[in-house]
């Protein structure tokens, strides 16, 4: 069972009478005893306890040899601590053993890297290296202020249809004919975010058992929306043009998957785009083969030197491909707005799959989302954005030069917000994520899009500030230095 979350920080008097770690063993014991950490429940680390108690590691090892004394705690080497009573006397006979059931849950937990980075992003002395979200000065705070502050008889705060707001739906429509997509307001499901998307169509449109195809490396292999609705992903391979259509082919023959995910425009994480023959070409291929494609564009509007090419779903007339959209990377992530162009029969499964889960995504932010396309602010944040990242980029890419130029390997992103760095191979991308997540510097490391990638690291220009991407890559380069002095002795 996973460790679980603590207050932060925990409150401790250091003026009080009573010791520290009878404190802390006090507070632990309040969590075990009030049902918060039931038995089976592991604790946090002592590391970890020690950080957000802030008092030394000795301090809680006291507290928790407290603990074990009265038989409430137990733990053994490699396995950590974890809660074997909740009370003081004998074993609790009725006590529910919730790991049980944890570990019996149908969604696949997290790979451990991806927990830890989750949990750290929300440290607030953490920087954040490789985030994919636009940092806090990117965000229209003045645009959303104004449209809340000027809302109007047509602010709905009641359950939307099940397709979600039709007023945003038709600007969705509008939106995506600027981008050469011919659309109708009934083919268009607002979602909650791109991710939610792809979860109502694992669980709505695709038999058990089977498999889908992605680029390997992906975003998707980070998330485990289709392993979990029992979905294998399996690889294809790219080159600097997208997906290789040979290693497609192979794929399709050996594994006959029911459907494709591709990211074609500023790939998530390599940053690479499909070339327009590469778009003919795939689209083709999937043609000949009844292969049906999820196209997630959501970085679409982030190009920094030339227009985007268009979408793989601009030249789709036979119905075959799921668009996917979200304002999380061009807006804000909070607003959790998305949405799914796709056939009216698709639109129709998934919102009803949809009404089931949530009962529609909410009509605040949908007001919010509707005025932000019909009152302009859209192409004008655009605009704006675009203009600030390529000077992060520039900026990211000099600082790359000066402490990686005679060591590692990338390649310049026409767009997005990512570089994908590939380091030497005899260089371990994994210590290097656990140590500098012990000096307040987080990585996103490459072998959670693919285990193959073991040796890359994703960077983003558009979260960490530039003061802080420079002193992460001068303590990246050290920590690489001192690695490179190991191997060689």
């Amino acid at each position: 069972m996973s460790s679980p979350q603590s207050p932060q920080p925990w409150q401790l008097d250091r003026e009080h009478s009573v010791p520290i770690h009878r404190q802390i063993e006090q507070q632990l014991r309040h969590k075990i005893s009030s049902g918060e950490w039931p038995v089976g429940t592991r604790l946090p680390s002592q590391r970890k306890l020690a950080e957000q108690f802030g008092v030394n590691r000795s301090t809680v090892t006291q507290a928790l040899e407290e603990l074990a004394s009265y038989g409430i705690v137990a733990g053994n080497k490699g396995g950590g601590t974890h809660v074997v009573n909740s009370t003081w006397n004998m074993l609790a006979a009725n006590a529910i053993d919730w790991s049980s059931y944890v570990e019996a849950g149908a969604h696949q937990p997290n790979l451990p890297a991806i927990r830890q980075i989750n949990e750290a992003e929300y440290q607030t002395d953490m920087i954040r290296t490789g985030t994919g979200e636009p940092g806090p000065e990117l965000l229209p705070m003045t645009a959303i202020k104004q449209i809340l502050n000027h809302a109007d008889e047509q602010l709905f705060l009641g359950y939307e249809e099940p397709r979600g707001s039709l007023a945003l739906r038709q600007q969705i429509a509008i939106h995506a004919a600027d981008m050469g997509i011919a659309c109708s307001p009934e083919s268009v499901l607002i979602v909650s975010g791109a991710l939610q998307a792809l979860q109502l169509i694992a669980v709505g449109l695709l038999a058990r058992p089977s498999s889908i195809v992605a680029e390997a490396p992906s975003y998707i292999q980070s998330v485990r929306v289709f392993q979990s609705a029992g979905i294998r992903v399996h690889g294809i391979e790219m080159d600097d043009q997208g997906i290789q259509l040979t290693s497609l082919q192979q794929q399709i023959t050996q594994h006959q998957p029911g459907l494709l995910y591709t990211i074609p425009t500023f790939h998530n994480p390599t940053g690479i785009v499909m070339s327009p023959a590469r778009r003919s070409e795939l689209l083709e291929l999937c043609r000949n083969q009844s292969l049906p494609l999820i196209e997630d564009d959501v970085y679409r509007e982030l190009w920094l030197d030339e227009l985007s090419p268009p979408p793989l779903k601009a030249k789709d007339t036979d119905g075959n491909i799921l668009y996917l959209g979200s304002l999380s990377k061009m807006m804000t992530p909070g607003i959790r707005v998305g949405w799914i162009i796709a056939p009216e029969p698709v639109i129709q499964r998934l919102a009803d799959i949809k009404m089931q889960t949530d009962y529609g995504s909410s009509g605040l932010s949908q007001y919010v989302a509707t005025r932000w396309f019909a009152d302009g602010y859209h192409q004008q944040h655009c605009e704006w954005l675009r203009a600030e990242l390529r000077v992060r980029r520039t900026r990211l890419l000099s600082l790359l030069e000066r402490y990686f130029g005679d060591l590692a390997q990338w390649s310049v992103p026409s767009g997005g917000f990512y570089i994908w760095l590939e380091l030497p191979t005899h260089i371990s991308v994994h210590r290097l994520f656990h140590l500098l997540l012990k000096e307040g510097i987080l990585i996103n490391p490459g072998y959670i899009y693919d285990r193959q990638s073991a040796h890359h690291i994703r960077l983003s220009y558009a979260y960490a500030t530039m003061e802080q991407l420079d002193y992460s890559l001068n303590r990246l380069r050290r920590l690489v230095d001192q690695l490179l002095r190991v191997n060689e002795s």
